[in-house]
């Protein structure tokens, strides 16, 4: 068995030899100095990673390092500098368990998905919960509440909130802006020693209109010709007339993992000439969405394959292009044959490149599907949709280019109270919410407090009733209709029942679920008092741990549990402590 000092020298070998690569290879893209050597390892293992900054996430763009754990939780884990606990978050999904550290060279550090804290933070998170009575609940500490050195013991390794299997979860974020930056900038390194694949190379032949699903997509075969190097699998120019632009579908390899991860910069140049340049050194957690915006998302939906736009829709807000000339699109303006050359690296200046000609043939006409709509919406301004069934309420901002709005309507499903509203489709992302009201059919007035609004798929959308219309707001466009919500949520004790004696056990669980709208709140009280019940949604889990002054004897248990729509559930037993 190693011990302590054993992992932290193998730990201190590995990011020595990473850093002594990182640093013998070519140099990558940079705005800012890092304090590489300040900031230690979180965990006593050597580091190996299940996911990485920038990585190309369904709905987001991943915001730090996700370290592995053995498959287990319980690994300690320490603060990676001095500093102070600023911030406790326990959520329902996203991190789950989270602690925030300020460190004083103006960073902060984040570490999500723990299964525990250490006492003195656990304390102050209790008597919130129990102040709220809640259980998930966002702290805010003084500087002086919960001082740390470097290397105290803050928790430990989990998979709480939205992960999905045992990891840790770092994020180092400015402070004052509190965006996060890569964390293997700051010397955090995972070993990788292996350029990025490029997998896909797209042609998008703009022709002037806006980007959608109807714009004309030209796939080129691609040959690896080893050591990161990549052409055509055949040697003519391709033909480009007019506006084009540029996509690749690129991951990343570390050594001694089979997993995926995001690269770290894609430079376009056209005949030397850099005309774009993406750059995943900051995110911005307030853009993070506009991912849709970034990928070709159309092809994500159709094909489950994420190609990486190296150009830019007119209101996608991200701010990852590090070089970016008329919004990354190119227009020929002679006849000569151009080379295009397609650098992509990872944050250890790992480097794969992509060499192509590209030559204006006035002869090549682009094969354009015809975009129809019943309306045309602007980008850069309010639009509205309406007939006597359907409202669409558009502010401004909601879309990332112009866009040829569809609509039909059809029969009313069989539990539905309106008919069924095509409200565009599902390749046309969304960066903020619109608002739907569907017009009521044949609603009884003592189940309007329970409508809702569902997708063709019976995915809740929320929504409330007013005026013989029910109104949600929505980011994604697709079908739907009004339904209800009438059934309680569903209560199955796992170790519990009426007149247990509970002597042995620490605490009693239960399963919770809902059939539609979602579980809304849940609430647990012991002689009448309410007490912290803890929930793991994606298991459907939620358990109350006994607190230590419980007294011996009877007791009654009370849980209530609550949907969106207000229907309830309440189970009672005795039991003996």
């Amino acid at each position: 068995m190693l011990n302590n000092c054993s992992y932290l020298f193998i730990i201190t070998l590995l990011l020595f030899s990473s850093a002594a690569l990182f640093a013998q290879q070519k140099e990558i893209i940079t705005t800012r100095e890092y304090p590489r050597g300040y900031f230690a390892p979180a965990m006593k293992i050597a580091p190996q990673a299940s996911g990485t900054f920038g990585e190309l996430r369904s709905t987001h763009f991943h915001g730090g390092d996700d370290y592995r754990t053995q498959q287990r939780t319980g690994i300690p884990i320490h603060s990676i500098a001095e500093g102070f606990v600023s911030r406790v978050r326990v959520q329902i999904g996203g991190g789950g368990n989270a602690v925030y550290i300020d460190h004083p060279n103006g960073y902060t550090s984040v570490y999500m998905h723990m299964s525990g804290f250490n006492d003195k933070i656990a304390r102050s998170v209790k008597e919130e919960q129990y102040k709220q009575k809640r259980f998930d609940v966002d702290l805010e500490l003084k500087p002086n509440q919960i001082s740390l050195n470097k290397g105290d013991v803050i928790g430990k390794s989990g998979n709480t909130g939205a992960s999905s299997g045992p990891h840790m979860h770092l994020e180092i974020r400015e402070t004052k802006s509190q965006s996060p930056l890569n964390p293997q900038l700051f010397g955090l390194h995972f070993p990788d020693r292996i350029p990025p694949t490029i997998s896909r190379l797209v042609i998008y032949d703009r022709m002037d209109k806006p980007f959608s699903e109807h714009t004309p997509r030209r796939n080129q075969a691609l040959r690896s010709l080893g050591n990161g190097k990549y052409d055509l699998s055949h040697s003519t120019p391709v033909s480009v007339n007019g506006v084009f632009g540029i996509g690749i579908a690129s991951i990343d390899k570390h050594n001694g993992t089979s997993f995926n991860h995001g690269i770290y910069s894609i430079e376009v140049f056209l005949d030397n000439e850099n005309i774009s340049t993406v750059l995943f050194e900051e995110l911005d957690f307030e853009t993070t969405r506009a991912i849709h915006a970034y990928i070709d998302y159309p092809t994500w939906v159709n094909e489950k394959v994420k190609v990486q736009k190296t150009f830019k829709d007119p209101n996608n807000p991200l701010d990852i292009f590090y070089t970016l000339k008329n919004r990354g699109l190119v227009q020929l303006n002679d006849q000569k044959v151009h080379d295009v050359k397609i650098i992509v690296k990872d944050v250890h200046a790992n480097t794969s490149e992509l060499n192509f000609k590209v030559k204006q043939n006035d002869n090549f006409t682009p094969k354009a599907t015809l975009e129809e709509g019943v309306k045309q919406f602007l980008y850069n301004q309010k639009n509205e949709f309406q007939t006597e069934n359907v409202r669409v309420e558009m502010e401004k901002g909601v879309l990332y280019d112009d866009l040829n709005f569809q609509y039909t309507q059809s029969p009313a499903p069989s539990s539905a109270f309106s008919a069924s509203h095509k409200i565009h489709n599902l390749m046309t992302p969304l960066y903020n919410p619109y608002t739907l009201a569907i017009k009521a059919v044949n609603l009884p007035e003592n189940l309007r407090d329970k409508a809702l609004i569902v997708s063709s798929y019976g995915v809740p959308q929320g929504g409330e009733y007013q005026e013989g219309w029910v109104t949600t707001k929505l980011r994604t466009f697709g079908d739907f209709y009004i339904t209800t919500d009438t059934t309680p949520p569903t209560i199955r004790p796992r170790n519990l029942s009426d007149g247990k004696n509970l002597s042995t056990q620490s605490r009693i669980d239960f399963t919770i679920d809902d059939n539609l709208s979602g579980i809304q709140s849940f609430n647990g009280y012991i002689d009448g008092e309410w007490v912290l019940m803890e929930y793991d949604s994606k298991n459907k889990h939620l358990w109350h741990t006994f607190e230590p002054h419980l007294s011996k004897g009877k007791h009654t248990f009370e849980l209530v549990v609550k949907d969106r729509k207000d229907n309830e559930k309440r189970y009672k037993v005795n039991f003996i402590k």
